[in-house]
């Protein structure tokens, strides 16, 4: 991704983010509703990639959070959030290491370049035993958009530029915290559907939200009327609406997970167990030894 665009976009959308932060909040509500079932307090919190504070707003209101910090890499996004704050890029966090009792993301990781690296950075900063909670969008996310425009392009021109970005895999995430750190870690995945009057709404719905193109490979041109008026129509017979409006889905993905710890359940060492399964159920265990040479032995 092209970083300074990215800053730049979301540059842009400061100024009338309540316009278009419903997604922001719908799933911010979501996941702040995931604390609910843990039991702890949670002194100094970290909200990466802040936006204007909509997820720290939530939080805010929890009398188990105290003292959360507002992080964003857009100077005007940071500006607008609740104070403290501050501009940091996600990649390099100006923070000493075991200072935050909880890191939180909402809907911002998907445009870091090298996630496995920010995941250690947030592992770095957390206390041990620290909570890692964030929401980050799947590959699931604006597909029909992602299919209707490469579809126009490639049809009208006979080449295609990356429009869409693409996203992390679900199945990816659990091992990429457990890389940098993390134990315990728990990812779940859910579909949010969102209609449009048409496709050009729904492309200014994601400018509003600081969303725009920011592949490194995106076109310096603006996109042919061509393609844009050719892509509404796939669209929009793509999602078969009688009303005549678009469907947009957006996977969010939901990521759990703790800083290391001594004192947190570790699985059994293979061999360790104290007793038999079979005692267990009142079964009788039978060897499978000799049954199991015959077989070799066959083969």
């Amino acid at each position: 991704f092209d970083r300074a665009a990215v800053r730049l976009h979301r540059d842009r959308a400061a100024p009338h983010m309540d316009r278009h932060d419903f997604l922001l909040r719908e799933v911010g509500k979501r996941l702040a509703d995931r604390l609910e079932n843990i039991k702890r307090k949670f002194r100094h919190t970290l909200d990466l990639g802040c936006h204007r504070g909509e997820l720290g707003s939530i939080l805010a209101e929890r009398e188990d959070i105290k003292w959360i910090v507002n992080c964003d890499l857009s100077f005007l996004m940071a500006s607008l959030s609740p104070e403290p704050r501050l501009v940091a890029d996600e990649e390099s966090l100006p923070f000493q290491n075991n200072c935050f009792d909880m890191v939180t993301s909402l809907l911002s990781l998907h445009w870091v370049n090298d996630l496995p690296s920010t995941l250690i950075e947030v592992a770095r900063c957390l206390k041990p035993d620290g909570l890692f909670l964030a929401a980050m969008f799947g590959v699931g996310t604006l597909v029909e958009l992602r299919h209707s425009l490469l579809e126009a392009e490639e049809t009208i021109f006979g080449r295609v530029y990356p429009r869409v970005s693409p996203f992390v895999l679900p199945g990816d995430v659990g091992g990429l915290l457990q890389r940098a750190g993390f134990a315990m870690p728990v990812v779940d995945t859910e579909q949010i559907t969102v209609t449009y009057p048409n496709t050009l709404a729904l492309m200014q719905e994601l400018r509003g939200m600081g969303e725009g193109n920011a592949t490194q490979g995106r076109p310096r041109h603006f996109t042919a009327r061509s393609v844009l008026q050719r892509a509404a129509q796939l669209y929009l017979a793509d999602t078969n609406n009688s009303d005549g409006r678009i469907v947009a889905h957006f996977q969010i993905v939901y990521l759990a997970a703790w800083k290391k710890h001594k004192t947190q359940p570790r699985p059994l060492t293979p061999g360790s167990a104290k007793k038999h399964l079979a005692d267990i159920l009142g079964a009788t265990e039978t060897s499978l030894g000799g049954l199991a040479q015959s077989i070799v032995r066959s083969k």
